[in-house]
């Protein structure tokens, strides 16, 4: 198996995650601090899991969306 070495940002990118939350998680591990990281934090209800699920589902609708949109734009432009 070959291993592909990923900048932080990029890594951060591929699992949906803000970049200074990976780095505060790589800080925490060098430091031997990663157990403590959550541990003051309540559970996430099935509701909440579901929010963030939509928000991610909308804006990646929004995103596909606006492709749509340039594209049909182009597509007319280009038919005259």
């Amino acid at each position: 198996m070959e291993v592909e070495k990923l900048g932080l940002r990029e890594t951060a990118r591929r699992l949906s995650i803000p970049s200074g939350t990976l780095k505060n998680w790589v800080m925490a591990h060098r430091n031997g601090q990663l157990q403590e990281i959550g541990k003051h934090q309540k559970p996430i209800t099935e509701l909440e899991m579901e929010l963030v699920r939509t928000k991610r589902e909308l804006a990646e609708v929004k995103m596909e969306r606006g492709l749509l949109k340039k594209f049909a734009a182009y597509s007319a432009k280009e038919s005259r």
